[in-house]
């Protein structure tokens, strides 16, 4: 068994313990978190849905994340992955959700965002959309394009983990 297929089993049972759904946003992982999770065999569970907004033009239609945020800060910034976050819980049934948007090259860098920089955002809800918890990170990543995504699809997961714990 693989980091993702028993990170995605663990966070299905923690899903399941609180009774909460989840929802994603992918941007560079393109939709392998969720498939990390729909591979688990029950996820229907506890996984409502996944948005994978690679354009700036999905997160802004799917997600609603401000053009000026992202003409402010860029598509990879944690206020994005904050934003994506947040428009997942609102466009959703989830009342916990993950995002996730970064550089994995191997091309698409610069020296302020180089390939391998991966912003998250986490967000949870209990009783209504508005977030009871909200967290966002930065992590840097080495490899080729392959393992950056690998890299940044588990740390989301670990996340969730994380913040199901914390809540």
């Amino acid at each position: 068994m693989n980091d993702l297929e028993t990170l995605s089993q663990t966070l299905g049972k923690a899903l399941q313990a609180k009774g909460l759904q989840l929802a994603l946003a992918e941007s560079c992982t393109g939709g392998m978190v969720a498939q990390a999770i729909t591979a688990i065999a029950g996820s229907s569970g506890w996984f409502d849905r996944g948005f994978i907004t690679y354009s700036n033009e999905a997160k802004t239609e799917m997600l609603d994340v401000p053009e000026t945020l992202i003409d402010m800060h860029g598509a990879v910034s944690e206020p994005v992955a904050q934003a994506m976050a947040l428009g997942a819980l609102q466009h959703s049934r989830a009342n916990i959700c993950a995002s996730v948007t970064g550089i994995a090259g191997p091309s698409g860098g610069s020296v302020q965002k180089p390939v391998g920089m991966v912003c998250f955002g986490w967000a949870i809800s209990f009783n209504n959309k508005q977030p009871k918890k909200l967290l966002v990170a930065t992590r840097y990543f080495d490899g080729d394009r392959a393992d950056i995504r690998q890299q940044a699809a588990s740390y989301s997961l670990a996340g969730l983990l994380t913040l199901i714990k914390e809540t």
